[in-house]
């Protein structure tokens, strides 16, 4: 086992979701980001398969064909679009994505942006977080307004900069919440 390393990266990770989340303005969800890695049902499976350059979850899913660690992390993490998936009304489509809380989506932006940092480490380039979002976009069950504003969001940072982007998301995300994006749900080309 991996533990010291695992415990390294957990940190890490952590330490630039709460650095993030406070630029944001979202000081309570920086504190308490991610505090269930540390519960034994996810910090052993983190630690057991361990590798340095991606979540353990996908070695755990390989491994065994799904992650107990993941199933138990979405279920108590909000700031996970998976956390928000729910049975739908409609009889053609089953289960469905439901518009999460905006805190939650900035969170997820704050999440994303520092596992590509904590991954990517000297290689980390703006679009990356971006690159990932796109690369996974088509097994999502995600709320289309929730698609489009962390697509927007995480566009923002590849074209603009963390600066920009954060300054936008206390400015208007915060504020606005998803009026950021125009009555379609698609992003608004002015912006």
């Amino acid at each position: 086992m991996k533990w010291i390393q695992h415990l390294r990266t957990i940190n890490h990770h952590k330490w630039l979701v709460m650095k993030y989340c406070f630029r944001a303005g979202l000081y309570k969800q920086g504190i308490l980001h991610d505090l269930s890695k540390y519960s034994p049902v996810e910090f052993l499976v983190g630690a057991k398969y361990f590798q340095g350059n991606q979540s353990p979850n996908n070695a755990e899913r390989f491994d065994k064909g799904y992650s107990s660690a993941w199933l138990h992390h979405k279920g108590k993490n909000k700031h996970h679009l998976e956390y928000w998936i729910d049975y739908s009304l409609e009889p053609d489509k089953p289960m469905t994505g439901t518009r999460m809380p905006v805190k939650y989506v900035v969170e997820m932006f704050c999440d994303r942006l520092a596992a590509s940092k904590n991954y990517n480490k000297e290689k980390y380039r703006d679009g990356d977080p971006l690159a990932y979002f796109e690369s996974s976009k088509e097994h999502y069950l995600i709320h289309e307004d929730t698609k489009n504003l962390l697509y927007k969001l995480l566009r923002m940072l590849k074209e603009r900069g963390e600066d920009a982007t954060f300054h936008y998301i206390k400015t208007q995300v915060l504020k606005k919440g998803y009026k950021v994006l125009n009555n379609k749900g698609k992003n608004n080309k002015k912006q």
